[in-house]
Formats: structure tokens, C-alpha cells, sequence
């Protein structure tokens, strides 16, 4: 396929993606589990967890997860799915790194290897009812990924003997060789004695002597499909005689029009040619057809998904295809833009109500894209927002439901656990995504860390946003046409100084300058970015006037700068509000600055403003809007999900705020609280409470909408919540 023809056939599928029809049903997310939920009592509640794979209890209604950081699986109550329970874990001495469910059994893929060059493992047959483990079987080496045959008789397990990233520079071979376990199953308890072993040497063109199996399927003949991820190659085994009966490289992939270069912007014009495609996960579609996911290892990675028939002929290459429609949805990891994009990694397929999908996670974009299988070329519907890393799906058609696991724990006060997700299939619309780019001159226009609105002063349904220090090389400011479902930005505005993008900048704020352009508050960062700063840009982005901040106002300067700016009065009367996000050195306990500045005389002045006690982390302002009589301010602590406590809007009336000289006794204003944002971030697509909420304005007509930053994807889960807001008595 001509790459003009996939980008026309991409726009079309964006359609498919940003309006469902009508009559179509879709995946929404219905639940959000946190995996520390099922810590055991006797572990520090800040115990790293992770749910990598993740399987489901025969009557559909227990998730089980692994969770290897534990040396545990975890099991997850889901007969009402849309409010699941713990139901503790189970730990081993190892490291679980795989569950598949047979029947009233859950099978345990145990890593009990005391060294990568001494690998060893076991399969453990675990009751799911009474969590207790019936008996183990020595797998003879470090197991990765295992699956069940449809009729349950019997298992196949990836021996992957993974290679020492730290020996040789992760090159292989590195010895021992991996190979694939076969065993009888019945009633879903393993047959230890039925073991066999069968060797994957001397089939692959890269280290054919070290084979190192990564993830298993099985087809309705009993056929066994296995990836070498690191041989990029493909394996078929009949279980029956246990014999390799199909092998074929996965070969290599050319890519147009990506973004390769991690270098703070986002710039889809790239080329990438002879790509290894070095396949994680695979999953039979049919008999015939199967599909992997190319997330690439030590050489490769061509950022997609391939199908193959059972000879190794190329059915179907993604190419960039999919990660081109991640920019679109504000997903695309530009810090992973030079190495492997948004790396596909795990993989589901499944038939709902008779018709054929299958799902494929992008570890570094946190998402899963839903495809129906159309027996040519697949047909992209959704990209579902997942939990911060997906490794692992599993379907539920006969409950209309799919799950994901999600493995990153960032661990720390305030920050995102792991998570499974929970989603049902059912009549639309699809609450994701809340904010879509349309290409602009032919080119995606990717976009993140969204940190800042303002609304157009003309036209109403279109605002105006900035992205923050994330693409500090490429600062922007993007139109948005919120009349869309979902909302669209229609065009982007690079902001530049003498031409040259304006690096380094950390846009938190943006306001109207009643002459067509803007005004931008920067944060600054002196270790790393410019200092704090307001910047006047004309319609174009060309910055016309910088402004420093008074040596006055930056003797008690900290990093938590200016993170909010708006405008009040006009002409000669025009005043410049901007919010400062936390406590300076010279600032109260419990207070920050609202710092005014007057253009025509080049007046700053400031006053107090109170914040909330946080209850853990800190609290802060992060954004400032000016409508009618008030000024309105977005006062959130930093915590995540159920720690969350305050995300919550204030106004102070545009009459108390009379500014004291810099330097002096400064008023403190009153404050009237007027939305907690908390329930419309717990509703909105069903996820965790995330802690940035960082821009909130009003249209022309007085609409209000606000959006989270999303981080850029770093260390976040990349979801932007863009959504309307009802404020009462702002007209």
C-alpha cells in the first residue's frame, strides 16, 4: 500500500474513531482497578505492584493477573464489572510472568531462575476458587509466555532463557537456548509426566543456535504459533507430534512519514527503511491468519502490527499507520520518538456478536486500538485509553467485556499505580477521545501536555491552548473547534523569535491581547528552561514583546512559577492577572501570589491569595480566567485517583483585586469556591482521578470547558480530558 493511500485511508479511519455511527456499538471503559488493592496485609502499602498478563475465570466473572515485581497473581472479582473487587493475591517464590485459565484452574508461568545463564522455572496449577496451588511441574528453564487450547486439553509454554541486556551489549546468542513446553492438560490440572519439549534451533537467520521464544498462541487445530522475538522469526508446531511444521522470518518493514527524532517537538515527516520487525505478542486470527505485534527488542521495532499467513506472506503491514492516528489523539511518547515509537507489545482477538476484533496495546502510548477483522485489510474503529503501560488483555465475549493490564507503578506519593481496566461493548457514543487533531496542510498534527485556555473573543465553540515545557522546542498554540464530537483542533500556531522556534519555553498560560494575538506566561526552570516570563505574540506566533519579571518579585522566585494568565479592563486600562502556581520564598504559609501588570505604565503589582491545606503532596494554583465580574482559578492538589482530593474552581471578584506594590504588605483577596471537578474527572471516561487539570476558560457565548495535561505521556497515562463544564451565573 502507497503511503498517500494508508494517509487517506487514516484520515477516514480518524472519522470512524472520533464518530462511531450511530447503529455501531463500541467499547467504553466501565472500571478502574488499582492493583495495590490486593496487596497482601503485611505489605508496605507502597509496595510496587504490576499487572503485566491477564486471564479470566471460566464463567467470566475473576480477573487474573500477574503481577511480577510481588512474586504474586493477582485475582480481581468482576461479577459486577463496573464496581470490581480484590480478592487478594497469591504469592510464590518467584517470578510469575504468565496466567492462562483452564476450566476452574489458573496456570502460573513461575521464573525461579538463579541467573540468566542458570535459568529454571515451574508451572504452577493454582484452584481459583480457593487460591491454593494443586501441584507445580518443573519446566526445565525460565518460562515466559503460556496459553490453553480451546478445548482445554492441553498447554503450551514459551522456555524464553532471555539473554543478559548487560552481557555483550544485549547481543545474542547468549546461552542456554529457549525452546517451547508442551503438556496434557484435564480438568485443567497439568500432567507433569506428559512434558515435551520442542526445539526451536537452527530455524532462525539471527543466532539460529539461540532461539529465545517470547509469547505462544493456539489455533482451533491445535496448532501452536510462537514468536522468537529477538530471532525475529515465526514459529508453527503441531501440538499432536510436537514437531515444527511452518517457520518464516518476520522480515523487515519500511516506515514513512514518523516521528524519529526525540528532540522536544513533534514532527511527523520522518523515514525509517529495512526495520526488523521483532514481534512480542501474536494471535491467531483463523486457522490461516495471524497476527503480531512488532514492539522490536535489542535491533528493531517497526512500531505496528504485520498479518501473516501460516507460509510467513504478509497479509497485511500497519506500517506507521497506527502510530500516526496516536498523535492524532494526543497519545503519541515523544521522549521514545528515536527509539521504538509507541512499541505495540500485547495483543487480544475475540468474536463479540458475531463479529471478529482483535486489540493491540502500545506500551509506551497507554492505549489499546480496536480493530474488526474483515478477513483484508483490518479496519480501525477505536483507540481506548488504557492504565500507564498495557501489557496484557484478555475478552469476555460472552459479557460483552475486555480488560487490559497495565504493569507501570510509579510507586510514589501522589503518582499512578498500576492498573486493570475493565470496558463493555455496547451502544455508543465513545466517551474517548475527548480531543482529536484534524492534519493540517496534509500533515498530522501531533499534540500533549496541554497546560493552558482561552476562549476566541469572536467566534464562539473555539478556544485556544498551549502546550507546556514537554515540546519545549516546538511551543504552539492549537485551535480547537469545540462544536466537534469530540472536540477537534483545526490549526496549530508555532510560537518563534526571530523566526526560529522559541525554545526552551514552559507555556502554562494564555490570554487575548484585543490586537489578534496573544498573551503567554512561561514558567521558568533555571536550571533547564529560560527564566519566568510573559511573552506578547502576534496571530502568526512571532513574539513581539518579551517581559522580564522585577527583580523585586524574583528575589523569592522558586521553580513552581506562573502557571495561568488573563486580562482585565482594555486599552490604557488593560491589566494582566497571572496566578502563581505555589508558595515563593517570600509568601505566607497557606498563600501565593496573584501578580498583575499593567503594559502601558509597566506596572507589576500583586496580591495574596489563599490556598486549600493539602491533606498529601502539596496544592497549587494552575489556572486563571477572567469573565464578567470575576476572575476564576483552578486550585488542585497533585494526588491521583483515590487520593485525590481537591480539584476544584474559585473565583475572586475583579473588584478585591487591588494590587500593593512588590515587596510590601500585599492584601489577601477573598475566595468563593464554585465546581469541584472531581466527579466530572471520576465520570468522564471512567478512569482514575488524574492530578493535572490545568486549563479552564469560557467561550464567547460563556461556555466553559476545561482540559487536563497529560504530560506528554511521560510517566502519565497519556489520557487528555477535554470537557464542558456547567458554571452557573458567569454571563
Amino acid at each position: 500500500m502507497t503511503f498517500s493511500l494508508r494517509a487517506a485511508m487514516t484520515a477516514a479511519l480518524l472519522a470512524s474513531v472520533a464518530v462511531p455511527a450511530s447503529a455501531e456499538q463500541v467499547f467504553n471503559r466501565i472500571a478502574s482497578f488499582p492493583v495495590a488493592s490486593n496487596l497482601p496485609a503485611d505489605k508496605d502499602k507502597k509496595t510496587t505492584t504490576s499487572a503485566e498478563i491477564v486471564t479470566a475465570s471460566e464463567d467470566g466473572n475473576t480477573l487474573i493477573y500477574s503481577d511480577s515485581p510481588l512474586g504474586a497473581i493477582g485475582f480481581i472479582d468482576i461479577t459486577d464489572p463496573k464496581a470490581p473487587k480484590a480478592l487478594g493475591a497469591l504469592t510464590f517464590k518467584g517470578e510469575p510472568t504468565s496466567v492462562a485459565a483452564a476450566g476452574k484452574k489458573v496456570l502460573a508461568a513461575v521464573n525461579t531462575s538463579e541467573s540468566k545463564a542458570k535459568p529454571s522455572g515451574m508451572l504452577a496449577v493454582v484452584d481459583i476458587a480457593s487460591k491454593k496451588v494443586d501441584l507445580t511441574c518443573d519446566l526445565g528453564g525460565q518460562p515466559d509466555s503460556v496459553a490453553v487450547s480451546k478445548d482445554r486439553t492441553f498447554a503450551a509454554i514459551a522456555i524464553e532463557n532471555e539473554r543478559d541486556e548487560e552481557v555483550n551489549d544485549g547481543a545474542i546468542p547468549q546461552m542456554p537456548a529457549g525452546d517451547l513446553v508442551i503438556l496434557s492438560l484435564k480438568d485443567g490440572v497439568a500432567d507433569c509426566a506428559s512434558i515435551k519439549h520442542v526445539a526451536l534451533t537452527g530455524l532462525a537467520e539471527i543466532a539460529p543456535e539461540d532461539p529465545e521464544p517470547e509469547f505462544v498462541s493456539i489455533n482451533d487445530a491445535g496448532e501452536i504459533a510462537v514468536t522468537l522475538q529477538e530471532n525475529n522469526h515465526i514459529a508453527i508446531i503441531d501440538s499432536k507430534t510436537a514437531k515444527v511444521v511452518a517457520h518464516f522470518s518476520a522480515g523487515k518493514a519500511d516506515l514513512e512519514g514518523i516521528d524519529n527524532k526525540t528532540d522536544g517537538q513533534l514532527s511527523f515527516t520522518g523515514k525509517a527503511e529495512g526495520v526488523l520487525r521483532e514481534p512480542d505478542s501474536v494471535k491467531w486470527l483463523d486457522n490461516n491468519r495471524l497476527v503480531v505485534a512488532n514492539e522490536g527488542d535489542w535491533k528493531g521495532g517497526s512500531r505496528g502490527f504485520t498479518v501473516f499467513d501460516r507460509t510467513g506472506k504478509v497479509v497485511y503491514e500497519s506500517g506507521a499507520s497506527l502510530e500516526r492516528e496516536v498523535a492524532r489523539i494526543g497519545h503519541f511518547p515523544e521522549h521514545r520518538a528515536k527509539s521504538k515509537g509507541i512499541e505495540p507489545e500485547g495483543l487480544e482477538a475475540a468474536t463479540f456478536n458475531g463479529q471478529k476484533y482483535f486489540f493491540v496495546l502500545s506500551e509506551r502510548a497507554s492505549v489499546a486500538a480496536v480493530y474488526k477483522d474483515t478477513g483484508a485489510e483490518p479496519q480501525l474503529v477505536q483507540i481506548l485509553p488504557s492504565g500507564i503501560s498495557p501489557e496484557g488483555a484478555v475478552a469476555i465475549p460472552g459479557r460483552n467485556l475486555l480488560a487490559t493490564a497495565n504493569e507501570a507503578d510509579l510507586g510514589e506519593d501522589g503518582l499512578a499505580r498500576s492498573h486493570v481496566m475493565i470496558y463493555a461493548l455496547g451502544d455508543g457514543p465513545a466517551a474517548y477521545p475527548t480531543l482529536v487533531s484534524k492534519d493540517v496542510d496534509g500533515k498530522v498534527v501531533g499534540w500533549g501536555a496541554l497546560s493552558g485556555l482561552v476562549g476566541d473573543a469572536e467566534k464562539d465553540g473555539i478556544v485556544y491552548a498551549v502546550s507546556d515545557s514537554v515540546y519545549g522546542m516546538q511551543p504552539s498554540i492549537f485551535t480547537i473547534d469545540t462544536t466537534k464530537k469530540p472536540a477537534e483542533i483545526v490549526n496549530v500556531v508555532r510560537v518563534t523569535r526571530n523566526g526560529q522556534p522559541a525554545q526552551k519555553l514552559d507555556i502554562e498560560g494564555i490570554a487575548l491581547d484585543g490586537k489578534g494575538g496573544f498573551w503567554l506566561a512561561s514558567e521558568g526552570d533555571s536550571a533547564k528552561l529560560v527564566g519566568h516570563g510573559l511573552y506578547n505574540v502576534n496571530a502568526k506566533g512571532e513574539i513581539k514583546a518579551e517581559i522580564g519579571l522585577p527583580a523585586d518579585l524574583l528575589s523569592g522566585e522558586t521553580r513552581f512559577g506562573f502557571e495561568g494568565v488573563t486580562t482585565v479592563g482594555s486599552g490604557d486600562d488593560l491589566t494582566l492577572w497571572m496566578a502563581v502556581q505555589r508558595e515563593w520564598k517570600d509568601d505566607p504559609k497557606g498563600t501565593v501570589k496573584l501578580v498583575s501588570y499593567k503594559p502601558k505604565g509597566k506596572e507589576w503589582g500583586a496580591v495574596r491569595y489563599p490556598i486549600e491545606k493539602a491533606e498529601a503532596g502539596w496544592v497549587g494554583l494552575s489556572e486563571i480566567t477572567a469573565r464578567g465580574d470575576y476572575v476564576y482559578l483552578i486550585e488542585r492538589d497533585n494526588q491521583i485517583g483515590d487520593k485525590a482530593r481537591l480539584k476544584k474552581l474559585y473565583r475572586v471578584a475583579v473588584a478585591d483585586l487591588k494590587p500593593a506594590k512588590i515587596g510590601g504588605e500585599l492584601p489577601v483577596v477573598k475566595k468563593e469556591e464554585v465546581h469541584d471537578f472531581i466527579p466530572d474527572l471520576k465520570s468522564a471516561t471512567n478512569g482514575y482521578v488524574v492530578d493535572k487539570l490545568e486549563g479552564f476558560t469560557f467561550d464567547k457565548s460563556g461556555k466553559a470547558f476545561a482540559v487536563t495535561d497529560n504530560d506528554g505521556v511521560d510517566d502519565s497515562s497519556g489520557e487528555t480530558l477535554f470537557f464542558a463544564v456547567d458554571i452557573k451565573g458567569t454571563n
